[in-house]
């Protein structure tokens, strides 16, 4: 599935922006919420996901940036989040917080920043309906893809796949018509894309380009 990033839209044409990335055949659109703290950048808030989301039916994947992640939730959720993902470094209690986010009636994930051991999540896995990768350090779109992370995502996915549990494995960061192919043949099922689809002058071709792993 392919969950552009609305980082690398337009921001002065964000409802326009949404229904092209739906129109284009995406499945999911990916908001990041970025707090200038925990990285080194500010993006938006609950405001901004409660203000579109009316405007599609794309589930709303809502990768929050934050420290600490746990005040702020709840206001997500009723926001209109549907799959709510926070790093382990965001808070003292990883467990604990996920178990929130499924109280609320969200989905939860859990993200890799590429420093951070696959251990971090392997406890958590029966909680958890997303595991995100990170294929750059986050805080910025249009980084370079990071080849070390593609060792990661082969791991996750065995990993994943012992549970018996349909949990998704997605992949954000530098994700592109070249990249793509290496990430899924690596094990991931969920792209993150920004740039390459909100940046292409054929959004329609670049969603699909994508999907189909097609450099």
């Amino acid at each position: 599935m392919i969950a552009p990033s609305l980082l690398a839209a337009d921001f002065t044409r964000l409802s326009e922006e949404v229904r092209a990335a739906e129109a284009a055949g995406a499945d999911w659109l990916h908001l990041d919420i970025m707090d200038g703290h925990f990285v080194p950048n500010i993006s938006f808030g609950p405001a901004i996901v409660r203000a579109l989301r009316p405007l599609t039916r794309m589930p709303f994947d809502v990768h929050l940036m934050i420290a600490p992640a746990d005040p702020y939730l709840a206001a997500f959720a009723e926001a209109g989040a549907d799959l709510i993902s926070l790093h382990p470094e965001a808070g003292p209690h990883l467990h604990r917080s996920l178990q929130t986010i499924r109280a609320l009636g969200r989905k939860a994930g859990v993200v890799l920043n590429p420093a951070t051991p696959v251990e971090s999540v392997a406890h958590v896995l029966d909680l958890v309906d997303l595991v995100l990768v990170m294929a750059v350090n986050p805080g910025f779109g249009g980084q370079s893809f990071l080849e070390s992370q593609l060792a990661k995502i082969a791991t996750l996915r065995g990993l994943i796949d012992a549970t018996g549990r349909p949990i998704h494995l997605q992949v954000d960061g530098g994700v592109t018509l070249a990249t793509a192919p290496r990430c899924l043949a690596a094990g991931a099922d969920v792209l993150v894309a920004g740039t390459a689809v909100f940046g292409a002058p054929d959004r329609a071709a670049a969603v699909a380009g994508l999907r189909g792993g097609r450099a």
